[in-house]
């Protein structure tokens, strides 16, 4: 039987067509999804927050929500407020996304031609944007002790560090684990990474100087307080300079080795989403103490061109908060905070904090890890 070459002519034809439409449908949702028909938007960021900027959902509301595609820089701090801040073929960033607040605060200064400062660009639009407190994380046995010493108080499931000072003067004094009646070796002491070389270590200090400047520490008190400080410093030994390798620590080698460690209230909501079953195994025994007062650490935007304001924007969008809020432990928004503590996981955390003290002057920070350094 002879075949119709016509017909077979025109049905070849009909599905080459069928296959090139599904092609081009497959391509324009792959190009839409590449981010081919975004706006791409460059921005210098610090370390702290890579997983949230990393995740698939942050992303996911980027193209769809905002239209943009955005390639985030590897930057350190003291980098960004001394280099001139360029990419690589020498054009201008959209945004700058710092890790601590006192890099961000000195970013809007002039620069210091003295020390070599490179220009600085017009902040368009800037805030604090992700901000997380300092907390101390320890385990229930020692934080009993302490509540027996009268240094911690628990109110509705939530430990605070209401006599601070008594605490660290147990540290200066030289006083051991077995002194508060536990089977513990060693002296008193909360572990914390290296404010000379640590962002989160300078923090940390920032808060143990205004603790013991009375809540308040400028120039002319600054000199009065670095010798206890430092004698502090001295006390604590071996330090971390990472704060995840410090927080990893805690969490595998138990009491016995870090009856008391010092890190954001960010880590454990993040380890809890990340490692449900270690969090798990660890959760009856762990321990979250909120010093009073604490300090913020806070991740601020600088916005330096209209791209910048886009990304911007992205942080005042509830699903960009509730996604930084209760997978990855950031609070955000304004004053009371746009967050619900009984959407995550992990229990035990205030919904608001209610004592903070101000985070230090570029100039205080300088001097003070001057003076840990000599």
């Amino acid at each position: 039987m002879k075949m119709d070459t016509k017909k077979l002519g025109i049905g070849v034809l009909v599905f080459l067509v069928a296959v090139l439409g599904v092609i081009g449908i497959k391509n324009a949702i792959t190009n839409s999804i590449s981010g081919v028909n975004l706006k791409t938007v460059y921005g210098a960021v610090g370390g702290g927050k890579e997983n949230l900027l990393a995740d698939e959902d942050f992303i996911n509301i980027l193209h769809k929500k905002f239209k943009i595609n955005v390639v985030n820089d590897t930057w350190s701090n003291g980098k960004l407020i001394v280099n001139d801040v360029v990419r690589e073929d020498g054009s201008k960033y959209d945004f700058i996304f710092f890790s601590d607040q006192r890099f961000y605060d000195y970013y809007k200064l002039a620069p210091n031609s003295e020390k070599g400062e490179a220009k600085r660009y017009t902040v368009e639009k800037g805030s604090l944007t992700l901000n997380t407190p300092v907390v101390i994380y320890s385990w229930d046995t020692v934080t009993d002790a302490l509540i027996k010493e009268g240094i911690v108080t628990e109110k509705d499931g939530v430990y605070f560090i209401t006599d601070m000072n008594k605490l660290l003067n147990y540290i200066l004094e030289g006083k051991s684990w077995k002194d508060l009646g536990l089977d513990l070796y060693g002296k008193i002491n909360i572990d914390s990474t290296d404010p000379v070389t640590s962002s989160p270590g300078a923090t940390y200090y920032g808060l143990l100087a205004s603790i013991m400047g009375g809540g308040d520490v400028n120039d002319e008190n600054i000199d009065e307080i670095l010798p206890k400080l430092k004698e502090f410093y001295k006390k604590s030994g071996y330090m971390n300079n990472t704060p995840a390798d410090l927080f990893q620590l805690y969490l595998k080698t138990g009491v016995g080795a870090k009856p008391m460690i010092v890190d954001y209230e960010k880590s454990i909501i993040d380890f809890a989403n990340a490692d449900p079953e270690g969090y798990n195994s660890v959760k009856d025994k762990i321990r979250i103490l909120y010093p009073s007062p604490t300090i913020w650490n806070s991740h601020c935007i600088a916005s330096l061109s209209n791209n910048g304001n886009i990304y911007y924007n992205v942080f005042e969008n509830k699903a960009v908060q509730e996604l930084a809020w209760e997978k990855y432990g950031f609070r955000t928004g304004v004053t009371g905070g746009n967050y619900d503590v009984s959407k995550v996981i992990v229990k035990g955390i205030p919904q608001s904090i209610d004592g903070a003290v101000s985070s230090l002057k570029m100039n205080i920070y300088e001097k003070m890890i001057e003076s840990l350094k000599n």
